[in-house]
């Protein structure tokens, strides 16, 4: 008998890789962490054995499945399995719901020699795992990493033993100028991606949190864990305004592609807020030191226009929200202060367990 798994949430956290045998479509909408699409019917093919289920029943669609599948079709899906396999003797196969596709991707598999586990349930029931993880999470010890824009609050959550960098699973950077070049994950992938971060961390240990609004782009943080954040102690911390400065310009304008063109563009996004004066003066900052020529020689010029917009639209916007906060501030200090602090936080959770 060939092996199923029904460990799923053991599954998800020990990083298993996974054959998603789903169509491309199926995929798209969402998947696990660590699954590689290697799908056993087109979309086109998964429609047409669909209609055939429809009207004319399983076997029928079974047998037009078969029809569909085979010969040099056949022998290349089941080559990219293979070679996926030995790549990766540990992994999975999955389909939608555990059943047909996955079992024969399996059985096809252990003919030339590879035999994989099967996910009893399939992607429901890994996606079921993720949603009972994501409901767990609005009992997890959290601290926040707070601060004002630029102060390098992403930095000291990814150094953190226990960290989970939001902005990374969401692929965004939080605000109107977070966009990046690669789209958002769709809401499932990132729910999922954020479930498994979860379970690869202790049950009980103190996670660090960036402190995030609800929405990440257009990512919404999950229910449950934006809850528990609502109630998380903050560490929150602090540096000069230069360096501050100095942060943004190396992360958004020097590192970042296409800077000229982004830029300008997240900044009309809040050419409302910011107000009509103070938006043409900032634009003119912006636009004078791209036209200046490469960043690396007029850093100068471009600190003009990032301290103009701390000034009037992220520092008024930050002190206003941290107003409503000031109960959970647990500490203030720099990074290195605020990182002893998240190692403490760590240890004593370790110590509770011993």
């Amino acid at each position: 008998m060939l092996p199923v798994r029904d460990d799923h949430a053991a599954l998800l956290g020990a990083a298993t890789p996974c054959i998603d045998v789903r169509s491309p479509g199926e995929f798209a909408r969402g998947a696990v962490p660590g699954a590689i699409n290697l799908p056993l019917l087109t979309d086109d093919e998964r429609a047409e054995v669909g209609i055939c289920y429809k009207r004319r029943g399983r076997d029928a669609a079974v047998a037009l499945g078969h029809r569909l599948v085979r010969g040099e079709t056949k022998a290349v899906r089941v080559t990219a399995w293979r070679d996926f396999a030995a790549r990766n003797p540990r992994a999975a196969i999955y389909c939608a719901r555990g059943g047909l596709r996955s079992a024969i991707a399996q059985r096809w598999l252990a003919d030339v020699g590879k035999p994989l586990a099967r996910v009893a349930g399939g992607f429901q029931a890994l996606r079921g795992a993720c949603i009972a993880t994501l409901e767990r999470a609005r009992h997890r010890p959290l601290v926040l990493v707070g601060g004002r824009t630029g102060v390098g609050k992403t930095r000291v959550v990814r150094g953190a033993a226990s960290g989970i960098d939001l902005e990374a699973l969401a692929n965004h950077r939080g605000s109107a100028f977070g966009g990046r070049e690669q789209p958002q994950p769709t809401p499932i992938a990132f729910e999922n991606a954020l479930a498994v971060a979860l379970l690869r961390l202790p049950e009980t240990a103190t996670v660090a949190l960036e402190d995030e609004g609800r929405t990440i782009g257009r990512l919404v943080i999950p229910e449950p864990l934006f809850d528990a954040m609502q109630r998380a102690p903050i560490a929150l911390l602090e540096t000069t305004d230069e360096a501050r400065v100095h942060n943004i310009l190396t992360e958004y304008v020097l590192r970042a592609p296409a800077p000229q063109t982004q830029l300008p563009a997240a900044l009309a996004r809040i050419a409302r807020r910011l107000g009509g004066s103070r938006y043409r003066r900032i634009a003119g900052l912006m636009n004078a030191a791209f036209a200046a020529g490469d960043p690396r020689d007029h850093g100068d010029a471009h600190r003009q226009w990032i301290r103009a917009l701390l000034e009037h639209y992220y520092d008024p916007m930050y002190d206003h929200q941290l107003a409503t906060k000031g109960a959970r501030i647990a500490m203030r200090g720099d990074a290195g202060q605020v990182a002893a602090r998240l190692a403490e936080a760590q240890g004593a959770t370790a110590a509770a367990e011993t």
